[in-house]
């Protein structure tokens, strides 16, 4: 990708994220330099990815990076800030007004309005077509008009687009990516519920119980793979049938927590156990010093503290679990025929991917291992 038709060098803007995280091990692998532009620099990120400390909220954080991201052709904006409480802000203005300042600073500050660039992509999701404010027609299609609610989605599009427009025919292209329920490895975010269920399943086996359903009546939903998603980031950084284009992104198959819960738990070493309610995020953040002593135990190489290696995504595990939930609420569900006509068309088992990402982190010392409890 680095003969002079692929990027030269992208910038992976919210790299600790599960998204960007999994973008910059995949470009890395691919050859690519990578520069990760985070508040902190995240564990486990290739050794050759050149990682920047930036507040993108933060004008002066930003210009003092510059001189670093010279020569960036690429950019993928995975960066999301999130308020506590998680779901209330979405639908509040200085949360919007805040997403669209950070991409605007990193544009002005930080890549010098852009010029050098010759793609971005966009991150977006299922909250484009008001899946947080309404049910949704099924499946949810690109070509759909623009749901009417305000969104940060369409902040930063439209200033994306207003850039494009302004730098005419020399302007970079836009890919904007709708994907799903995330799940990777990324530590601390917001939206990764894959952390939030390892140290659910962990308390409850040192406690010597099974792996019990937490939940409620969990929603019929996609998933995607953070490595899937890492996988269409970098098709469309070099595909001309990307360009300008918005694409819904998924594994290919549908899914309800509860129904792959087997799955969950066998990867974890466990047995299904029965349906016990439970809150995740109003009863295991009290939980810590259990948590610590299990990172003790096994030598984990994962946080002992609950909010650098969770973040808030015990909250996001409830909602994925249906926890409090009596009710199947409407499926919101997203067609992904455009991506595989445009020439994509990888797909991942969400079964599979639950255990293969488990697996993962239990090699990787994130989880207790599976034997030898």
């Amino acid at each position: 990708m680095t003969d002079g038709t692929g990027p030269e060098r992208v910038l992976v803007a919210g790299v600790s994220g599960v998204v960007g995280f999994a973008a910059a091990h995949r470009f890395a692998a691919d050859g690519v330099p990578v520069v990760g532009l985070s508040r902190r620099r995240p564990d486990r990120l290739p050794p050759d990815v050149e990682h920047v400390a930036v507040d993108l909220a933060d004008p002066a954080s930003v210009a003092a990076a510059r001189t670093r991201l010279a020569g960036v052709t690429h950019l993928v904006y995975a960066a999301l800030y999130e308020k506590p409480g998680l779901f209330t802000g979405w639908r509040e203005r200085d949360q919007m007004e805040r997403n669209l300042t950070m991409l605007a600073n990193l544009l002005d500050h930080g890549l010098d309005g852009g010029g050098g660039l010759r793609h971005v992509s966009l991150l977006q999701g299922t909250k484009a077509y008001g899946a947080h404010v309404h049910p949704i027609a099924v499946p949810g299609r690109e070509r759909n008009r623009r749901d009417d609610h305000e969104n940060f989605y369409w902040l930063q599009e439209d200033h994306l687009r207003d850039r494009q427009a302004g730098a005419g025919a020399g302007a970079w292209g836009l890919t904007i990516l709708r994907p799903q329920v995330i799940w990777g490895e990324a530590q601390g975010g917001n939206m990764n519920a894959l952390p939030a269920l390892g140290v659910y399943a962990a308390l409850l086996r040192a406690a010597g119980e099974p792996l019990h359903w937490p939940g409620g009546l969990a929603p019929i939903s996609e998933a995607v793979d953070a490595d899937l998603l890492a996988r269409v980031l970098a098709w469309a950084a070099v595909a001309p049938e990307a360009a300008n284009q918005t694409f819904n992104v998924t594994n290919g198959d549908v899914y309800t927590l509860r129904n792959v819960w087997p799955v969950v738990a066998d990867a974890f070493g466990m047995a299904v156990g029965d349906h016990v309610p439970c809150s995740l995020a109003a009863s295991l953040p009290v939980r810590e010093p259990e948590w610590g002593a299990l990172v003790d135990r096994f030598g984990l190489a994962a946080p002992s503290s609950l909010e650098r290696f969770v973040g808030q995504s015990f909250l996001y595990a409830d909602m994925l679990a249906g926890f409090g939930q009596t009710a199947f609420r409407p499926p919101a569900l997203v067609s992904t025929i455009k991506l595989r006509q445009a020439g994509f068309g990888d797909c991942v088992d969400t079964e599979d991917m639950f255990r293969r990402l488990i697996v993962a982190m239990q090699a990787a010392r994130l989880f207790p291992p599976r034997t030898g409890w």
